[in-house]
């Protein structure tokens, strides 16, 4: 049976947990500094196994890693959680602390996993993750635009009165403010979104995505978890699986798009071997100018960490 570790066993970490658990994909361990949280809430899980009907296990364990051992993904949502009035980007320091002392104890355990990030901000923890680390890129990705993506879905889904299932979407950039909705690749049931709602609707959808993240933290007080943890499930399955999916996410760009040396999010091939492939999609000007102008964001944020 493959294994999945999740560090964090906060909302996301434990709502990943339980959207894995319940499509059988993978044996689960909890890690968190809360004593006795990630126990506790592993054994709640797994006494839902009956009613869910899922066979894996589900374990949990306080700031021993050692059962990390082994694993084929390990998922990193350790930090401070966004509260009202903050940005992503406002967590950038302290985060990258935690980070690098989380990344550096998941791989003294599991030296050949593939590390799945979450932590804000999501594409310069990936970056840090991925120098503390000392791993290929492939085997380091961020989940940023599989999670904007399903916002801006449901965003179309909702404005046409449709069934969000029939809607796909691409949501490229960083996970951020400067995230790039792409109009020109959502689709419903194959119709071009641009052919279903007037440019203003679109628009508007495009800032309700970008400010997805925060409309719920000001209604709720704190981070989003739901569709959150159930993006991390459908990353991590892919690469348990070995799916092969086509999703947008955080990877190290080489020279693609005219950009180099940072992680931002764009459409990738994810399976076994982690990021595989990169795809370097056509884009019309207005995208590829908010494409550069969000990576020239992270690249600043990236020498604020000394990169």
């Amino acid at each position: 049976m493959a294994k999945v570790s999740i560090i964090g066993a906060g909302n996301v970490g434990a709502s990943a947990a339980l959207f894995l658990a319940q499509r059988d994909v993978a044996d689960i361990i909890l890690v968190d500094i809360v004593d006795g949280l990630p126990a506790g809430k592993a054994l709640d899980m797994v006494q839902a196994a009956p009613v869910q009907s899922f066979s894996v296990s589900v374990t949990g364990s306080t700031k021993d890693y050692s059962p990390v051992a082994g694993s084929d993904v390990v998922i990193i949502t350790s930090g401070l959680p966004r509260k009202p009035g903050m940005t992503r980007e406002d967590l950038l320091k302290t985060n990258a602390g935690i980070v690098k002392s989380v990344t550096e104890s998941v791989v003294s355990q599991a030296p050949d996993c593939i590390l799945l990030m979450l932590t804000n901000p999501l594409d310069l923890m990936t970056y840090q993750a991925w120098k503390v680390s000392g791993f290929p890129a492939n085997r380091v990705v961020g989940q940023s635009g599989v999670l904007d993506s399903a916002r801006f879905s449901y965003f179309v889904a909702e404005a046409l009165g449709v069934s969000p299932a029939d809607v796909t979407a691409m949501v490229l950039g960083g996970h951020g403010d400067t995230m790039v909705p792409v109009p020109q690749y959502t689709t419903v049931s194959g119709i071009p979104v641009t052919q279903l709602l007037p440019k203003e609707k679109i628009d508007e959808i495009s800032q309700r995505t970008r400010d997805g993240g925060a409309e719920i933290v000001n209604l709720m007080g704190v981070s989003g978890y739901y569709a959150a943890g159930a993006s991390l499930a459908k990353m991590a399955e892919a690469i348990v699986r070995d799916q092969k999916r086509i999703l947008p996410a955080s990877a190290l760009l080489t020279g693609q798009y005219g950009l180099d040396d940072l992680y931002i999010g764009v459409p990738i091939k994810l399976g076994a071997g982690g990021v595989e492939e990169i795809y370097e999609i056509e884009l019309d000007e207005e995208s590829r100018t908010e494409l550069n102008k969000s990576a020239a964001f992270y690249k600043e944020q990236l020498q604020v960490l000394g990169y």
